[in-house]
């Protein structure tokens, strides 16, 4: 598994490497050709790491599912890093704390998402020891702000970022189709067209 990466990457079970060619796909039409991504031990998880900033990237692939919902087959959800540190609790909890106070505003909201692999560490003490810090106001359900920690192992990778900067494919989809079927300027439907059938 790669020590440094900006992006985890959930898949299909057995359909890692095709994940893994997808992003490198849409990456070389990114103008990054530096891409590497690599399989983490875990089944249906990538991490990977662009030359490009990550929640750019992450940015382009919304643009592109709203553009044309089935052009990504094999990857499902993406969730930009910003930092990773090892997996510690005093080394997550300064990390989330520093990026928090530069990343948050007073009036802003947030939640804490934490997700253990591989590591005996537990999320409640995680969340506990994170948000005990931050004065703002939580908001579990609209956050303004997600403090993200994805732990891997002995790695662990922290974001504070806009719920929208996390993408989850199949509800963009559903976003795409929702917004063909919106009325036109003319008072007509907005047909769908024919295009590629979902394969996931």
């Amino acid at each position: 598994m790669l020590d440094d990466f900006n992006l985890i990457v959930s898949t299909y079970r057995a359909r890692e490497n095709d994940c893994i060619s997808e992003l490198w796909f849409f990456a070389s039409e990114l103008g990054d050709r530096g891409l590497d991504a690599s399989k983490t031990g875990l089944p249906s998880l990538i991490v990977a790491k662009t030359q490009k900033d990550p929640e750019e990237f992450v940015s382009k692939m919304r643009e592109k599912i709203l553009e044309n919902p089935y052009y990504f087959r094999y990857i499902l959800k993406v969730v930009p890093i910003q930092v990773v540190v090892p997996a510690s609790l005093q080394d997550i909890k300064d990390t989330a704390l520093k990026l928090a106070n530069a990343g948050l505003e007073p009036n802003e909201s947030f939640k804490v998402e934490v997700r253990v692999r591989l590591s005996d560490l537990k999320r409640e003490d995680i969340i506990e020891a994170i948000a005990g810090n931050i004065k703002n106001k939580v908001n579990l359900e609209t956050p303004d702000k997600v403090i993200v920690v994805e732990i891997i192992g002995d790695k662990a990778g922290i974001s504070i970022l806009k719920p929208s900067s996390i993408i989850s494919v199949e509800k963009l989809r559903r976003e795409a189709r929702a917004m063909r079927r919106r009325p036109s300027s003319g008072g007509e439907l907005e047909k769908s067209g024919s295009g590629p059938q979902d394969l996931g």
